[in-house]
C-alpha cells in the first residue's frame, strides 16, 4: 500500500509563526551571521522566505507570469530557479529588518491563507520536480512549500544559535515530503522484485520509510514485507541538512550506519529534496 498524502497546509501558518517570532528576536549583528548556505548570510536566508512567499502568490494564486520561460529539462527548472533566488535575494537583502518583518507577516498570512483554501487534491500549478514529478498533486507541492519554510527557518536558527524547531508536529512532515524523492532517485537502480531499502530516522520526529522494488520501478510502501536489503539509519538532526545540501556527503557518513547491500544504502545519502 503506498503512502498517504501530507496533507498540511495548516502547518504553513504555524511554521511561519514561528518565522515571524524568530526575525523579531534577531540583533543587528545577527542578521549579517552567516548560514551553512555558501554566500548565504542571515539577511540573505530571510530575503528568499519573503521572495518565494510573494512570487508563488503572483504565480500561483493570482495567475501573474511577467515572462515565459521555456522548460525542456530538469536542468531548465533549475537554472531558472537559481536564478529567480539569485534576483529576490539580491533586491530584499538590501530591506532593513524594520521593513522585511512586516512585509514577511503580510506575505505569511497570504500564503496561509492561500494554502488553506485550495482543494489538495487538484493539480498544482508546478510539479515537485526533485521527485520526478511534473505534475503534482496541490497536497505535495504543499507539502514541498513546507519542507522549504521549514530548513530555511532551520538555517536561521543554527546560524544565530537559537533552538531548533525540531518538534514531532512540524518536523515529522518534513521527513516524510523529503523520503518522497526516493522512488526518482533509484529509477535506475536495479533488484530483485520485492526488495525493499528502508530509511530510519532516528529521534521523536522521526520515523521509518519503506522503499520496494515493483514491477520494473520502486515505490514507498506503508509497510515491510521484511525483504530488506539495505538499512540506512541516521539521526534527525542530520537528516535535514543531508536531504537539502547543508552537510558534505562525507562528513554525513560519519553518522549514518547502513546495513546490507551498501551500494543501495550508499545512494539514499544522494537523496535531495530541493532544486539544486
Amino acid at each position: 500500500m503506498s503512502l498517504r498524502p501530507i496533507l498540511c497546509a495548516h502547518l504553513i501558518r504555524a511554521i511561519d509563526e514561528e518565522l515571524i517570532c524568530l526575525l523579531s528576536s534577531l540583533q543587528p549583528a545577527e542578521w549579517d551571521a552567516q548560514t551553512i548556505v555558501p554566500f548565504w548570510k542571515v539577511r540573505d536566508v530571510a530575503a528568499h522566505l519573503l521572495d518565494t512567499a510573494l512570487r508563488k502568490l503572483s504565480a500561483v494564486r493570482d495567475g501573474c507570469f511577467v515572462e515565459t520561460v521555456e522548460i525542456r529539462s530538469s536542468a531548465d527548472v533549475a537554472a531558472l530557479v537559481h536564478r529567480l533566488n539569485r534576483e529576490g535575494v539580491a533586491v530584499y537583502r538590501r530591506l532593513s529588518p524594520q521593513l522585511l518583518i512586516p512585509m514577511m507577516r503580510e506575505a505569511c498570512a497570504q500564503s496561509a491563507d492561500f494554502h488553506e483554501s485550495i482543494d489538495p487534491f487538484a493539480p498544482a500549478v508546478f510539479g515537485v520536480s526533485w521527485a520526478g514529478e511534473e505534475q503534482s498533486l496541490n497536497w505535495f507541492d504543499t507539502a514541498r512549500e513546507l519542507t522549504e519554510r521549514w530548513h530555511h527557518q532551520q538555517q536561521i536558527r543554527l546560524a544565530t544559535n537559537r533552538p531548533g524547531i525540531l518538534t514531532p508536529e512540524l518536523y515529522h512532515p518534513v521527513l516524510d515530503c523529503f523520503a518522497r524523492g526516493l522512488p526518482h532517485l533509484f529509477r535506475d537502480f536495479e533488484a530483485e522484485a520485492g526488495a525493499e531499502v528502508i530509511l530510519n530516522v532516528t529521534g521523536e520526529c522521526g520515523g521509518r520509510w519503506f522503499l520496494a522494488r515493483r514491477g520494473s520501478g520502486w515505490t514507498l510502501v506503508s509497510e515491510t514485507n521484511g525483504k530488506a536489503a539495505a538499512r540506512v539509519t541516521m539521526p534527525q538532526e542530520l537528516a535535514w541538512r543531508l536531504f537539502t545540501k547543508g552537510v558534505d556527503r562525507e562528513t554525513a557518513r560519519a553518522q549514518v550506519e547502513i546495513e546490507g547491500d551498501r551500494r543501495l544504502g550508499e545512494r539514499v545519502l544522494q537523496l535531495t529534496a530541493i532544486v539544486s
